[in-house]
């Protein structure tokens, strides 16, 4: 049963890697339109964020629209995923507490679940890394 079971795990662990390739991308891919319209609004943004009260709402403006913009690429390229994980969930607590709970738990409500889903994805990212399909691994042979 041991020889089994061993060999279950095994199967079991082929699309591992693949599949931590498609929560990167498809994590990049959900902060590109956010980011965009941050930075192409930075203006705005800032108005934003002061009607939320988010604290120092022109420090905060800037160090969100950077840390997603580059997370989007670092994310995309599998590079120092670890890092830039812990980053992001730090702007989707912000987003959650500020932005969303107010609003329940329903998208359909602008609530906190798909905020919630990225940092359990982001949470992940950085426990697990950015898998075998990443700079990571070529550079620092990260790949756990």
């Amino acid at each position: 049963m041991k020889d089994f079971m061993s060999e279950v795990a095994v199967l079991f662990s082929y699309p591992k890697n693949l599949i931590i390739l498609a929560i990167r991308l498809i994590l990049s891919y959900g902060f590109a339109t956010p980011a965009l319209l941050k930075i192409n609004n930075l203006e705005d943004t800032v108005t934003w964020f002061d009607s939320m009260s988010i604290p120092l709402p022109f420090l905060s403006t800037y160090l969100v629209s950077s840390i997603e913009t580059i997370g989007i690429i670092l994310l995309f390229l599998g590079l120092f995923t670890r890092y830039i994980s812990i980053l992001l969930s730090c702007v989707m607590v912000g987003a959650i507490f500020f932005v969303h709970i107010e609003n329940g738990f329903s998208v359909a409500d602008n609530g906190f679940e798909i905020p919630l889903y990225y940092l359990l994805f982001l949470v992940f990212l950085a426990t697990f890394g950015a898998g075998k399909y990443s700079l990571d691994r070529v550079l620092f042979k990260d790949a756990r």
